[in-house]
């Protein structure tokens, strides 16, 4: 365990300011910064980050975590103002006891926290808070954590100040994890219902990385895929096929969607370590079988779930930017080269147990986990493969994975 030096200052949350107008006087450090060098077209409306500020000025709190022993909470902050994250303070709060993030706090001026979603339409019971610990990882050297989302957890602020809202531009994007997604819904962060009931086509706007193939689409690959979820389908273009894209399987990935409202969106990808964006569609909204121009959009803010908190998916978020106006591609490219120089590195699919077959309960980030060897003769379910059955959160129900195909566990 990570010991903190006598010195440890501890972070205070900044008070919520007067939102009057964008402040673009920040340097060009961060991707707030970035996209605000296009005359303030698309400023950050929300801006989330585990693991570093996003402005060059930003000096509070990143997240909010609560341990198990006492349901005290401490938020997460910076080592420096405009630096990373004081991993340290998380782990000297946490201790031995299991922690879990209980809000990700919004660095923009419109202060669009994130909390633990409600019920909404697909999943009715509240969702879990995502484990604090699950997901080691660093950033330019520095210890810290991401958000591991696991079937049934999700947050979401269905009450926001300046997100785009009926047919206004925007643009966002999220830096997750290419090792770290399954084919159920739904993997999102962005635009989504404001009452998280599925209000159906055009109102949602949200990014969503999963290996999920539409049904009825045809993909490229295995995934998993950069696609736009619009509500009642995922997008990788005008319809739910685009064989030109490729998909993103790298550790980190940088998945970005910008949607101008009225009659055009576009999706590009990247390695989040490494290079450039590539283009995956900039073309019309979908028109097939139901139109989707102009946009419907609600301004709740989602991650790691659906509009109508359909919440079976899984993914890795580390950190999540939405604009409102539409981004040049000069502002894209800036983004992405600030990400690449923010030094990601680690295991983006996080803590992941491999056992021997039938191996007894052991503890799984503090919760219980059973392994078992499959005999196979269920669909999808291939013989030899390691199962695990284990619960995401305290109270919540149990869950089983095949870790044979998440992460290519081989068969026994």
């Amino acid at each position: 365990m990570a010991q903190v030096g006598d010195t440890a200052i501890e972070m205070e949350p900044l008070l919520p300011p007067a939102v009057t107008s964008y402040d673009a006087s920040p340097p060009a450090a961060g991707p707030c910064p970035a996209t605000s060098t296009i005359g303030d077209v698309a400023p950050c409306t929300a801006a989330y980050s585990m693991d570093r500020a996003l402005y060059s000025y930003y000096g509070g709190p990143l997240y909010q975590v609560k341990r198990a022993s006492d349901g005290t909470t401490r938020d997460i902050g910076l080592l420096s103002a405009g630096g990373y994250v004081n991993a340290f303070e998380q782990d000297s709060f946490c201790g031995n006891t299991p922690c879990t993030i209980t809000k990700l706090y919004d660095q923009s001026p419109m202060w669009n926290d994130l909390t633990v979603a409600p019920g909404g339409g697909a999943a009715t019971s509240p969702d879990q808070p995502a484990s604090a610990t699950a997901l080691p990882i660093t950033v330019n050297g520095h210890k810290a954590y991401g958000v591991d989302i696991e079937p049934g957890m999700g947050y979401r602020n269905n009450v926001t100040q300046g997100i785009a809202v009926n047919g206004q531009p925007e643009g966002m994007y999220m830096v997750a994890s290419g090792t770290h997604a399954n084919p159920a819904c739904c993997f999102d962060f962005g635009n989504g219902e404001a009452n998280s009931i599925d209000n159906h086509a055009a109102h949602m706007d949200a990014v969503n990385l999963s290996t999920t193939c539409w049904p009825g689409g045809q993909c490229t690959g295995n995934g998993p895929w950069v696609q736009a979820d619009l509500e009642d389908g995922l997008f990788m273009g005008a319809k739910n096929t685009n064989l030109a894209n490729l998909g993103n399987s790298s550790d980190f990935v940088t998945a970005l969607l910008k949607n101008n409202g009225q009659t055009t969106f576009a999706l590009k990808g990247g390695n989040a370590q490494a290079g450039g964006l590539s283009t995956w569609h900039d073309g019309p909204l979908p028109s097939d079988p139901v139109s989707y121009a102009p946009m419907k959009q609600e301004g709740g803010i989602i991650l790691g779930t659906g509009g109508d908190n359909s919440n079976w998916g899984t993914g890795s978020f580390f950190e999540g930017v939405m604009t409102a106006g539409y981004p040049s591609d000069a502002a894209d490219n800036a983004v992405q080269a600030g990400i690449v120089a923010a030094g990601y590195a680690g295991n983006s699919a996080g803590v992941s147990a491999v056992a021997s077959a039938a191996g007894p309960a052991v503890a799984h980030d503090g919760y219980t986990s059973v392994y078992t060897v499959d005999a196979g003769g269920e669909p999808g379910v291939t013989a030899g493969d390691l199962q695990e059955t284990f619960l995401p959160a305290l109270g919540a129900g149990w869950t089983t994975q095949d870790l044979s195909k998440l992460y290519q566990v081989p068969t026994v």
